[in-house]
């Protein structure tokens, strides 16, 4: 099977219009919200290790304790496997997010066979280490490798936005919204941005994960 991926912008429009001829409910949301950023990153240990130390902190204090880290050149495997516990505590990683990097370090995932894989097994393989969620993994799927059929239907603001743009009583459950959006295949990934985009908008703030 072959792996279908967004390259560019181009690539996404492509796909946001082939999404809207499965889901006509989208061509008033890509008409207000626009083409949205893919925001593609480098991926790898350093992006996974980042997305560790911001999970459930608030923009402002990832973003400080990140820089603490770069800037006490604590980013890479080898400078993580030398850090005492007491070295990372003082750049601001907490007795559980140490436990999550040193796991993420211990687990030595071969970054560039990820891009061969299936999503399913990449979700595997990442999920294998402590602190590595679906939806952490998901994020990896569509930012990092740039894949083009993932939705994540555990994502709030996903939710919230779905249920808008399907005219429901409530949020769906992952597993309705799941339900709901097999037919949008193989552009969930489109519509992961467009719902982002739109979330936004409904609630005036950024929505996108970083």
């Amino acid at each position: 099977m072959s792996i279908q991926t967004i390259e560019n912008t181009n690539e996404l429009e492509r796909q946001i219009a082939a999404l809207i001829v499965l889901e006509p409910r989208f061509a008033p949301v890509y008409k207000q919200v626009g083409t949205p950023n893919l925001r593609h990153n480098a991926g790898g240990f350093e992006q996974l290790m980042r997305a560790m130390v911001g999970q459930q902190l608030s923009v402002a204090a990832a973003a400080s304790i990140w820089k603490r880290l770069v800037d006490a050149e604590l980013i890479t495997p080898q400078a993580i496997r030398e850090a005492t516990d007491d070295t990372l505590k003082k750049q601001g990683l907490s007795k559980q997010k140490t436990r999550y990097v040193r796991s993420l370090v211990d687990h030595d995932i071969d970054f560039a066979v990820l891009e061969a894989l299936p999503n399913e097994e990449v979700i595997t393989n990442l999920t294998a280490v402590t602190g590595i969620g679906r939806w952490t993994a998901e994020m990896y799927l569509l930012f990092s490798l740039k894949r083009a059929d993932i939705l994540a239907v555990d994502d709030l603001a996903i939710k919230v936005a779905a249920m808008e743009l399907l005219g429901l009583a409530e949020p769906p459950t992952p597993k309705q919204l799941k339900d709901l959006t097999q037919h949008w295949s193989p552009y969930h990934s489109a519509a992961s941005l467009l719902l982002w985009s739109y979330y936004g908008s409904l609630r005036d703030k950024t929505a996108v994960p970083l």
